[in-house]
């Protein structure tokens, strides 16, 4: 279970590293292709919603109940996909209304952008160096059989990086060279 959270963090920087470069572009006023960013903010949202926040917070609640001692940890993990789910779906609407020839500022548009991906790579970078070393050395392997036998997701079914890819990705899919 570690391992596909792993691998969603990779697949989600690759993604985050688009999106900075897109950031750079809106910054020196360059052409910017918003359907590829439209389709990226998507992607996480979509995807991180279902299944990856999903199986991290059923881990991490797991942990929580089992294996931390402390009443003071607080479920910081849970809070950050709430705020980033509310992020994602401010900056998708901001960018569908660009993409309906609406005017939005450019200001807005950088800082909206800006905030989101900042907060990603914060989130990714807490789950990467606190939450999951600490849930790794915490969790037994009866702890993990019994995570995985309520967990029904096969990694495969991603709809950008799995075995088939969906058509509202393709174009995504290729820029990416999957």
């Amino acid at each position: 279970m570690l391992s596909i959270i792993h691998n969603d963090h990779k697949n989600i920087a690759k993604l985050l590293n688009v999106l900075t470069d897109k950031l750079s572009r809106i910054k020196l006023e360059d052409e910017v292709d918003y359907r590829l960013v439209r389709d990226i903010v998507s992607y996480l949202q979509t995807y991180s919603g279902k299944f990856h926040h999903p199986l991290e917070d059923r881990i991490y609640e797991y942990y929580l109940k089992y294996r931390v001692v402390d009443d003071s940890v607080a479920n910081r993990l849970h809070d950050e996909h709430q705020h980033l789910e509310i992020i994602s779906a401010e900056l998708k609407e901001m960018i569908d209304s660009i993409l309906l020839d609406a005017i939005v500022s450019r200001d807005d548009i950088i800082e909206k952008l800006q905030q989101f991906v900042n907060l990603q790579k914060a989130h990714l970078d807490y789950e990467e160096v606190e939450i999951l070393p600490a849930i790794k050395a915490s969790l037994s392997a009866d702890d993990w059989r019994h995570l995985e036998q309520n967990w029904h997701h096969d990694p495969q079914e991603d709809p950008l990086f799995g075995r088939t890819v969906a058509d509202q990705y393709k174009s995504l899919a290729k820029r990416l060279s999957l």
